[in-house]
């Protein structure tokens, strides 16, 4: 074979695929250069204990095709003799089985995940938004927790939330939630410290957040909570510690070291402090114990703050909150510094090109290696659902099409230049039905963008749900499609936090706010969306030309009498504002994760319209 071919082939046997169809159904080839560069960056090291995952009660198959008796031990220690190909496990878990000489880890998942208790509604929500009580810079888990308490007294069956990942609490300009630090641990500037009698900041609290200034000022308020109660509570952060061990040291000693030494995160740091297990950094810890013990208190109490949230919710909701799972990690953070071995390296991932990004999108964060994953047991990917679902009742997947495969791109090549890598899919998805059946909770898959063929419907046989979402319900012809016609396996959404709010939607909000950016009006566009509104009325029943006020109460209605079992719209259409959360494609042009609601949530819930919506909502998804 030449070289070129010899390329070809060695791209195809480690999953990097040469051939690809994009969002328009043309077909797409990866240019030799760039799947040169990306195999470069792959350690396809096989892993020493094989991994092998199945669902329950299908038979055992080792690779090799070896038949004859195994040994199998279970996650409690019972031991049990199998025959290969023919018996089956009935234990949902994590399991040794030996055969001869060899030893397999496998992975036995339910058949199906669990499914909504009853049909309902939830709402999305971002934690830093909202408002309570207190006069405060951004929402804490203490703020969740009252709005959860407000939103079950309402009828709501669930409350989503965006990820509670670990960020960078030494530099808080960094506050996208979905770029963080850590995937194994969770936000501490969210932290409430009058969840432990401590005093709660007296802040200034604007409509948008100034998070570089108040991130700062909550940091070192916490700080001083810290040094009042930590004798107190000093018993059960030990006990804390103790259980989630030195991967929890760890990412405390990088909070620490983050705080002293500065830059976008380890790479920037002396070469010295690059190794986490070198002199340098035991060193560290050891002179500045006391900023490494601060760092892993406040993951207590973060973790404190969402077991309350969630109580809270369950008092009331039959799922309560619904946790995010983004799709990736910040390389210089916590996780790349502490385990850079579980991620991939050289490349960053993102989307290939389609109409929604003519140039593809590189997201600038990693994911975890699917080889790593391999040889580790797949321990990173299990800890990182665990951690999510943790004090959760349902879970979503961001980019869930990432299960199956990513698109990655080599560092410094344009978004263009990449290429889809296979991943393990069938295992993720099986550790994610473990998890979620442990926690008995919900699964729901974004499952948005270019779709590969087969996915939703592996997602349907295995329970966990898709997304519906009122924009891009369409047919081929660019319509709206009814809701009543959407899938009975989805969830129904009016929107998500990337898209505009109905309200804003219907107004053209975005459309201004994208003109305003690019400094060009954009005619084609207001006419184009006008075509979209008619459409969309039509959709509704509506008769005649489109009103000019949005038809909230309409959309409410159509998206509740979807046939999903849970519809969930964002806290923006319940209230019917014209502002979005997030304005993909920008950072600082537009105030993405800054945006405040206009009063506290038991307030604005108790306000005649929104009474109305609420009332909408329950008679038309109860039935």
């Amino acid at each position: 074979m030449d070289r070129v071919t010899d390329l070809h082939a060695a791209a195809a046997a480690v999953g990097l695929r040469r051939d690809w169809t994009d969002a328009a159904g043309r077909a797409q080839q990866v240019e030799d250069s760039v799947l040169a560069a990306l195999l470069a960056c792959l350690d396809t090291t096989p892993p020493e204990v094989p991994f092998l995952s199945i669902t329950c009660g299908e038979p055992i198959h080792v690779p090799g095709g070896l038949t004859g008796t195994a040994g199998l031990t279970l996650e409690d220690g019972t031991a049990r003799t199998l025959a290969l190909g023919s018996d089956a496990i009935d234990v949902v878990g994590y399991h040794q089985l030996s055969v001869g000489r060899r030893r397999y880890t496998i992975a036995v998942a339910p058949a199906r995940c669990p499914q909504p208790p009853e049909r309902g509604w939830g709402v999305a929500v971002q934690i830093p938004s909202l408002r309570d009580g207190r006069a405060s810079a951004y929402g804490d888990y203490g703020t969740l927790a009252d709005a959860a308490d407000a939103f079950g007294r309402a009828g709501a069956t669930a409350l989503a939330i965006s990820p509670t990942h670990a960020l960078f609490p030494a530099d808080p300009s960094r506050f996208s939630p979905y770029a963080p630090s850590s995937r194994l641990y969770h936000n501490v500037m969210l932290a409430d410290p009058s969840l432990i009698g401590a005093p709660f900041p007296a802040e200034a609290s604007p409509d948008l957040i100034d998070w570089p200034s108040a991130g700062a000022a909550r940091l070192a308020h916490l700080r001083q909570v810290y040094v009042a109660n930590k004798v107190r509570v000093e018993a059960e952060v030990d006990a804390y510690e103790a259980e989630n061990g030195p991967d929890l040291t760890a990412h405390a000693r990088f909070d620490a070291l983050h705080a002293r030494l500065g830059g976008a995160g380890w790479p920037d740091w002396p070469a010295e402090y690059q190794d986490p297990n070198g002199p340098a950094v035991e060193k560290f810890a050891a002179d500045h114990a006391d900023d490494v013990s601060f760092f892993i208190f406040l993951q207590w109490l973060a973790g404190q703050g969402l077991a309350s949230a969630q109580g809270s919710a369950r008092s009331h909701m039959a799922i309560g909150l619904i946790a995010d799972l983004a799709v990736g990690t910040d390389r210089a953070g916590s996780h790349g510094w502490s385990r850079r071995e579980d991620l991939l390296t050289g490349v960053s991932i993102g989307a290939p090109p389609d109409p929604l990004g003519p140039d593809g999108q590189n997201w600038g964060i990693s994911a975890l290696d699917p080889y790593a994953l391999q040889r580790s047991g797949f321990s990173p990917f299990i800890n990182t659902v665990r951690t999510a679902v943790r004090h959760a009742g349902g879970l979503r997947i961001d980019h869930a099409i990432g299960l199956d495969r990513l698109w990655i791109v080599p560092d410094g090549a344009t978004a263009a230049d990449g290429a889809y890598l296979d991943m393990p899919g069938e295992t993720l998805k099986n550790i994610v039905a473990i998890e979620a059946h442990r926690a008995n909770a919900i699964v729901i898959a974004e499952d948005l963008g270019t779709v590969p063929p087969g996915l939703r419907a592996d997602l349907s046989r295995r329970g966990m749900f898709g997304m519906r979402v009122l924009p891009f319900e369409r047919d081929s012809d660019g319509q709206f499609i009814p809701p009543e016609q959407w899938d009975t396996d989805a969830i129904a959404m009016t929107g998500t936090h990337d898209t505009p709010t109905f309200v804003g939607w219907w107004q053209g909000r975005d459309l201004d706010w994208r003109a305003r950016i690019s400094g060009k009006p954009a005619p084609d566009a207001m006419q184009g969306r006008a075509e979209e509104r008619a459409s969309l009325w039509q959709a509704l029943g509506g008769d005649g030309a489109p009103p000019a006020e949005p038809p909230l109460d309409n959309v409410l209605e159509a998206v509740a009498a979807a046939p999903s079992p849970l519809m969930i719209l964002p806290l923006e259409d319940l209230l019917g504002l014209d502002e979005q959360p997030n304005l993909p494609g920008t950072v600082d042009e537009h105030p993405n994760w800054r945006r405040r609601m206009p009063g506290e949530t038991g307030v604005l819930l108790d306000q005649a319209h929104t009474e109305h919506r609420l009332g909408l909502l329950a008679r038309t998804k109860t039935v």
